[in-house]
């Protein structure tokens, strides 16, 4: 058995008598062949799991192709070695002209198709090589050796490439580019901020019902026909033609090859006379550049850039995360806007990794002055989620759909703002960072090099060494980083007795205990690239307290994000935000009245502050279950009470039971939270503190203000919240522990203890 007899006997995943079967029972057959060029070196790099997924890929586009273009003749795909599939047709009875332009269709179809797999899991693509032969007629006996012969034949074929030229497809092509046949649909970007088009994004397709109506196959024919160019050319002309009018502040969003920015056929003067031609300036266009093609020569490129730029063009990186170069690309060329992929778009209100990746890109546009784009928005909540985390402009199916001639339309941002603040929404970790603190060695700055490699020897699980004088922390020690110093060929000699306050890092990440989780995780987050994983450093007091490591706080954060996704408050395991803006919808819809009850403590940051944040969650839990106790003693059973981040409750009771759960809750509350105090501080009634302006003062004994408000009218959530934070705003202004009832535009106070 020759040799390529024996790697379809073992690879192929159909039995082979099948395969057999189909060759003995048809005839006329013509047989394709699709490679992955560099597929070996792609085992090499990535390993096995990832060159198998890339076979299963190749042969399951393969399949889905076929089986999509009913009705057809009998056909047979099957994989036939390393990564290559085999495509047998019948009837094969067709010159080499129509074959070719089958094979090509059929390579640029999966190329298109692998694409969106391979570049957003590694950043790159795989070409395809193609070739095809026909079975010439035989006897049965020889059946089998002649279509081994085919096969090698292909083989050979795929890898000296198909003469383009040849290609019917190729006179087709150039029919749609001679003739002005681009079709141009228009998506709006929406601003998030009120809601309005900010500009509109030009997207081509070909002649409907051609080979060419896919755009993916439109610019994938294009780019390996030599053809790029072009096509970008007359689907630049076709966007300015039919835009239309843009309305005051709205710009158009034209997509541009990397290779094409730099081409010296794309000259400013032709582009500036179309502007001219339709009305439109240099400031009304956003040259949108694709990051999964690789930038080559990136100092022409951002030249050239900056050229376009003074001219008053404006540049947007698209697929920001999923291309070649990476962040580290997008901060180097500093575009005005940034588009982040579908990929960390999608379900980016459920998963909590997701939306720390949004949260870190906003804050690198506001580090490098750009704005964030969110692209292939799909549902409401993601739509939300992204509003709150501060993304600039959005895009996609659930906002509005790509049309022609472009569409008069409008967000409403009342559906999508999430609460504020202010008001209801604390969906962040409010942990605070000393909660995760862990001791580690400590050694005095003069301490020698040489003794604190000693350390690390022998701790082999001992990531750091802080260097601390008098309690103080100076500076950080990574073990990865004393390794750096001492592996360079002078770098023992040179370092082994200097003091280790040479190569320490004197300028660590030092953060109060106080601090949240949350707040920590994004400063770290933008740290330079070489420190990104150095862990931080906790004091209280100034003094040294602990040290974090990155993945303890991502792993905190994915696990409060979590018991936030289920809607319940870490801390008191309370229904949080989530479930308080159903029920608040809820009710509303139903319209019966009801009473929106406000908690919240007054001097309890002193408190946090003079005591610490372990006894200060104490106090929070303890007036979440005197609430709890409350509204269960004095309310009815449907009514609701949530914990939305901090100190702050809120509650949904019957009217007419609301100033009774509120009287209990402030009485039990004065007398219980005297056990929170040292003996001195209750007979005293104060406790010394600073306040926000860091003055020594006294202050008094941690209250409780309650704000009551009457639901009754139709209400939109925003006014609500508003409502009910300005009355809790009034119920803090008084003394002691109070409730106050805010009677349609007049709150009174209630009875104070």
């Amino acid at each position: 058995m020759s040799h390529s007899q024996a790697e379809i006997t073992q690879r192929t995943t159909q039995p082979i008598f099948e395969l057999r079967k189909f060759l003995h029972t048809y005839h006329g057959l013509s047989i394709f062949i699709f490679r992955l060029k560099d597929f070996t070196l792609c085992r090499e790099l990535y390993g096995d799991h990832v060159a198998e997924e890339l076979e299963n890929l190749l042969i399951t586009a393969l399949s889905n192709h076929e089986s999509a273009h009913p009705p057809a003749p009998p056909r047979h795909a099957l994989r036939v070695a390393a990564g290559e599939a085999l495509l047998i047709r019948c009837p094969g009875h067709a010159g080499d002209t129509l074959l070719m332009d089958q094979a090509f269709s059929l390579k640029v179809t999966l190329q298109s198709a692998l694409r969106k797999h391979t570049v957003s899991s590694l950043g790159r693509e795989f070409e395809i090589e193609v070739g095809f032969a026909l079975l010439p007629e035989s006897t049965i006996f020889e059946r089998e050796r002649v279509f081994h012969e085919a096969i090698e034949d292909a083989r050979r074929m795929a890898q000296g490439g198909i003469d383009l030229e040849a290609v019917k497809l190729s006179s087709i092509f150039r029919s749609i580019i001679r003739n002005g046949q681009i079709r141009m649909l228009f998506q709006p970007i929406y601003d998030f901020k009120n809601g309005t088009v900010m500009a509109w994004e030009a997207l081509a397709r070909g002649p409907r019902g051609s080979e060419f109506e896919s755009p993916a196959i439109l610019f994938d024919f294009a780019e390996q026909f030599g053809q790029l160019f072009a096509l970008e050319q007359a689907c630049r002309a076709k966007a300015m033609e039919t835009v239309g009018a843009l309305a005051t502040g709205q710009r158009l969003f034209l997509n541009i090859h990397p290779r094409t920015v730099v081409d010296p056929t794309f000259a400013p003067g032709k582009t500036l006379e179309l502007l001219e031609a339709h009305g439109l300036s240099p400031e009304d266009i956003v040259f949108e550049i694709t990051e999964r093609h690789c930038i080559k020569d990136f100092t022409s490129f951002h030249k050239t850039l900056d050229h376009y730029r003074s001219q008053g063009f404006r540049i947007a990186v698209d697929d920001a995360g999923t291309g070649y170069s990476g962040l580290s690309t997008v901060a180097a060329l500093k575009p005005d806007f940034i588009k982040v992929d579908m990929s960390l778009v999608r379900d980016v209100d459920k998963d909590p990794v997701r939306r720390a990746l949004m949260e870190t890109m906003v804050t690198l546009a506001g580090r490098i002055g750009s704005e964030i784009i969110a692209e292939g928005i799909e549902t409401k909540g993601e739509a939300r989620a992204l509003t709150e985390i501060g993304v600039h402009y959005g895009q996609g199916y659930f906002l509005s759909r790509p049309h022609f001639p472009k569409p008069e339309t409008h967000l409403d941002m009342k559906e999508l703002t999430p609460l504020k603040s202010d008001t209801f929404s604390r969906l962040s970790c409010s942990i605070p960072i000393g909660h995760l603190a862990q001791k580690t060695v400590t050694v005095s700055p003069r301490t020698p090099v040489q003794s604190v490699q000693r350390i690390f020897t022998t701790s082999p699980s001992l990531s750091s060494v802080v260097v601390v004088d008098d309690g103080m922390p100076l500076g950080l020690v990574m073990g990865y980083s004393l390794d750096r110093h001492l592996a360079t060929m002078y770098g023992r000699a040179l370092y082994a007795d200097k003091p280790v306050s040479v190569i320490m890092d004197s300028a660590p990440m030092i953060v109060d205990e106080r601090e949240p989780v949350e707040s920590v995780a994004k400063n770290a987050n933008t740290r330079e690239m070489l420190k990104a994983y150095d862990e931080v450093i906790v004091t209280g007091c100034g003094q040294f307290a602990g040290v974090v490591t990155v993945q303890k706080m991502l792993t905190t954060l994915a696990q409060v994000q979590v018991e936030m996704a289920k809607g319940t408050n870490p801390l008191t395991g309370i229904p949080g935000n989530v479930a308080l803006e159903k029920e608040i919808e809820t009710r509303l819809k139903r319209g019966s009245p009801f009473c929106m009850l406000y908690a919240d403590l007054d001097n309890f940051k002193v408190y946090n502050d003079v005591y610490g944040f372990k006894d200060g969650d104490i106090v929070i839990l303890l007036l979440g279950r005197i609430l709890t106790w409350a509204i269960a003693r004095h309310g009815h059973s449907g009514d609701f009470l949530a914990h939305i981040g901090g100190d702050d409750f809120v509650a949904m009771v019957n009217p007419e039971q609301a100033e009774r759960i509120c009287l209990a809750v402030i009485r039990c509350f004065k007398r219980l939270i005297m056990k929170c105090y040292h003996a001195q501080d209750r007979e005293r009634g104060w406790i010394n503190g600073k306040g926000r302006d860091g003055r020594e003062q006294q202050f008094p004994l941690v209250s409780v203000s309650i704000g009551i408000m009457d639901c009754i009218a139709p209400c939109s959530l925003q006014a609500l919240g508003e409502k009910a934070a300005q009355i809790k705003g009034y119920a803090k202004s008084q003394p002691g522990n109070v409730y106050v009832r805010d009677r349609r535009g007049s709150s009174s106070c209630g009875q104070s203890a």
